[in-house]
């Protein structure tokens, strides 16, 4: 899988830092964390030697970094008391062209190894384990190979697998054809049918490509960074890809996929030492200590700004044929491994473009100029030098000038004014949440989080260091009132290190790409002799052979019933009311101070012709203000007092009953255990007195949402072709084609390019009518136990204060679901419908 541009430090969705207090956090150790303590720097432990040990109490876990004493691989182990441990092995993967090596190369090593000489022993091992994760990135200079699972033998297996893949692959040439490149019959059992060129890889960034917002990332970072290996494409250019050949694949495995190149990573409670042995004697035994020599050089900055224009294909989902340009401004930043800088940089980026009260949202978003940010917009740290870009896409050719003019004015403008207290604070409040929040994924998060920032010799130990970031980043402030001005000053304004990109559909693109294609193919097609082509058709039929033949899979390890714990760890639930009647599931778990709130309300009452606009409801409902509360006032409280706010249509079929389904919304939030009654307020005013007048606030969250849905079309075609062919197979299938299908997305390009919004205005109250009352509601809430109480108070009060419905409410289909309200012996969420 290629991640071009990946935000790797994104993964964690902001683990950037702390709150305003850290003195009240406090971690409670773990056996794992006290294990991982005994440690001492210097000792040996199966071929490898102890460098560090350091307790990271914001995220209650303990990290030891160790070095092979052989071959020079380094190895992170984050001690934590989680059972969904997580492995990964990383790779420098520093490409030199756009051949494409390094994607297949990724894809080429899951095709059996030397102890698992099975094809594509990955999905074989599906059924083999209990994994929860499972799968291979290549990003644009490291590939990463990572899983998880909560079972320690199953742990063992995944690992045995993994290593002989990366280490040991078998490299067959007809998987490199297959996965990568090849020349063959259109009908590879007729000859006389044309060449064409065939592969997975091949035809993965073919898709890739047709994508305008990779098309832009892409050039981007290319254009940006040109002095290396940034300047390629790693995942490969489908122009490109045919030049790479089978010996050319081989020796970048030998060189790249070297333990002396490798960055080993595990997470959770599983013993250490068990990792170390195994990793040792399977794999890192058989090597010697070799120079890789694949580091990134630093790219030189320029003594002027440069601009660049690219074409791609018309997008015929997008609002409007005459606003498709898409233009930004990128800044080069400081090297990743800068770690207070680089977050530093990362809050600033966040301040300048996440909000509707941010500098360049208002500037470039409220201009009217454009539909949405560019591609990539904010802080990108996932290159050796991170890089900062902004722009909007959606925009008329003759108005590039004008975003590049605002961009530079809203630049002066802060400089000259500086940032809200505020709305540092609730940037550094929602920092807090992220760290607080512990997903099922954490591990995953953790080593995407790294990846970056350790491929280029940076301290990952020091990364997560949250604490100590913040407090360095509050006492700049202190000392400096104009720290941030003065960043923005040296690092955008200064900054001659500025590229201006645009990118202007072509009519005749995708006619000049299949041309270029053709050309490509005809001078393959050319050079090759009779004997070259016999070869290629009894090649072709050779790969066709093998991948008709069954494969035997007994050689991969497997799960024994002995193995698996006979029981799952039950969750012990309550039910409550609220305001006498609305049923409250109450989960009293250790949620690290935090508190999470869900509602669900039946959408069974309203009327037809007002469904497929129920998703632009959500949408834009807690965006548009609410009570005495502004969309930017309410977006600050939301900041300052939760971790968000989010309203999502549902369809949930039944599964024993394919005829019957469930529909509604599904509210959900988040927020520290002290703002719990803010953040019931703000749903309160929400439910009770949303602004949904603001027509130009509207127009604006339509044109981004309409803008979205086209963008995301590429990436998820095989899911609406899913959606769409699903309508007819069950009762719930034309819901969710009208909630989540091309039915919402050409309505959103429609209601975008309408210049009345009035008529599609007036349909929001009349939604409300229908949903944000009391009747058909269910809540469910998640707190530690010393704070369920308070909880359970703060969610009744947000019922009381709801109305009920004035009418009667009357199902318009029948066969929807209605959930009854459970008696106090009965637990929310039985078997016929999930809980909110």
């Amino acid at each position: 899988m290629w991640r071009s541009g990946w935000r790797a430090r994104g993964a964690l969705r902001g683990l950037g830092g702390r709150s305003a207090d850290l003195r009240a956090w406090r971690w409670e150790s773990s056996a794992a964390c006290e294990r991982a303590l005994r440690y001492q720097v210097g000792e040996k432990l199966h071929g490898f030697t102890v460098s560090q040990v350091t307790a990271v109490p914001e995220l209650s876990l303990t990290a030891v970094r160790l070095s092979h004493d052989g071959t020079g691989a380094q190895y992170l182990h984050l001690a934590r008391e989680d059972r969904n441990n997580t492995f990964s092995v990383q790779f420098r993967t520093t490409p030199a062209d756009s051949s494409g090596a390094p994607h297949i190369l990724e894809h080429t090593v899951l095709c059996g190894s030397q102890r698992y000489p099975c094809r594509d022993p990955f999905f074989k091992m599906l059924n083999r384990s209990l994994c929860t994760f499972m799968n291979a990135f290549t990003a644009s200079d490291y590939t990463l190979y990572p899983f998880s699972t909560q079972n320690p033998k199953d742990f063992q297996n995944l690992l045995s697998v993994y290593l002989d893949a990366a280490f040991f692959p078998c490299l067959r040439e007809l998987d490199f054809w297959c996965e990568g490149w090849r020349l063959e019959h259109e009908d590879p059992s007729d000859p006389q049918t044309p060449l064409v060129f065939k592969g997975v890889v091949f035809n993965e960034m073919k898709g890739v490509f047709a994508d305008n917002e990779r098309i832009f990332s892409q050039h981007l970072q290319n254009r940006l960074l040109p002095d290396h290996t940034y300047a390629v494409v790693s995942g490969g250019d489908p122009l490109c890809i045919p030049d790479l050949t089978w010996e050319q694949l081989r020796r970048f495995h030998a060189t790249h996929y070297h333990p002396s190149n490798a960055r080993f990573f595990t997470y959770g409670n599983f013993p250490l030492e068990q990792h170390l042995r195994q990793i040792h004697e399977e794999a890192l035994s058989k090597f010697q200590k070799i120079e890789p020599r694949t580091a990134v050089p630093a790219q030189k900055p320029w003594d002027q700004p440069r601009e660049f224009q690219i074409s791609c294909a018309p997008d015929s989902l997008a609002a409007g044929s005459s606003g498709q340009t898409t233009v930004s401004v990128s800044f080069l930043l400081p090297h990743i491994t800068d770690t207070f800088e680089a977050f530093t940089l990362s809050l600033l980026s966040s301040l300048l473009v996440s909000g509707p009260s941010a500098p360049f949202y208002q500037s470039l978003i409220e201009s009217g100029l454009g539909t949405g940010f560019s591609p990539d917009a904010g802080y990108n740290g996932c290159t050796r030098e991170a890089y900062f870009s902004v722009g909007l896409q959606g925009v008329a050719e003759e108005d590039v000038g004008a975003v590049r003019d605002l961009v530079d004015r809203t630049l002066d403008g802060v400089i000259e004014k500086g940032f809200e207290a505020d709305r540092i604070e609730a940037l550094l409040h929602k920092i807090e949440i992220q760290m607080k929040h512990q997903s099922v994924s954490f591990g995953l998060a953790l080593t995407l989080h790294i990846a970056s920032c350790w491929n280029h010799d940076g301290d990952p130990v020091e990364l997560l260091k949250l604490g100590a970031q913040v407090a360095q980043f509050r006492k700049c402030l202190e000392d400096n009132p104009k720290f941030l001005q003065e960043k923005v000053q040296q690092y955008f304004k200064n900054n001659q290190h500025k590229l201006t990109l645009s990118m202007t559909p072509d009519d005749k693109y995708s006619e000049k790409q299949m041309q270029m294609e053709a050309e490509k193919l005809k001078q393959k097609v050319s050079s090759l002799s009779p004997e070259d082509k016999q070869r290629l058709h009894e090649k072709g039929l050779e790969l066709q052979a093998q991948q008709s033949q069954p494969q035997d899979a007994s050689c991969l390890p497997a799960l024994k019933v002995s193995d698996i714990e006979p029981r799952i760890p039950a969750t012990d639930l309550e039910v409550a009311t609220a305001a006498g009647d609305v049923p409250v599931q109450c989960c009293a778990q250790p949620t690290n101070g935090l508190v999470y709130f869900r509602a669900f309300a039946s959408l069974n009452t309203v009327p037809e012709e007002l469904r497929p606009y129920v998703p632009l409801f959500c949408s834009v409902l807690t965006k548009l203000g609410c009570g005495s509360l502004d969309y930017r006032e309410q977006a600050q409280q939301v900041e300052l007092k939760t971790g968000g706010l989010a309203a999502s249509p549902q369809v949930l079929p039944d599964d024993t009953h394919l005829d019957t389904y469930e529909q509604g919304v599904l509210f959900s939030s988040l927020c520290l255990d002290r703002n719990l009654p803010d953040m019931m307020r703000l749903w309160s005013e929400i439910f009770n007195s949303p602004r949904l007048e603001e027509e130009e606030r509207f127009r604006v969250l339509v044109k981004m949402t309409a803008q979205e849905l086209a963008n995301g079309v590429p990436d998820s075609g095989h899911l609406y072709a899913s959606t769409r062919a699903g309508r007819t197979l069950a009762s719930a299938g034309d819901l969710q084609e009208a909630f989540g299908g091309m039915d919402q997305v050409r309505l959103m390009k429609r209601i975008a390019e309408t210049a009345d919004l009035t008529p599609v205005l007036k349909k929001l109250p009349r939604i409300k009518k229908h949903l944000l009352n009391r009747d058909s509601l269910r809540c469910a809430v998640n707190a530690t136990p010393q704070q369920m109480p308070q909880a359970q108070r703060a969610v009744d009060g947000f019922v009381r204060s709801l109305s009920r419905s004035q009418k009667e409410r009357k199902p318009v289909r029948p066969q929807v679901v209605e959930k009854p309200a459970p008696t106090p012996d009965v637990v929310c969420g039985d078997k016929h419908t999930p809980d909110p």
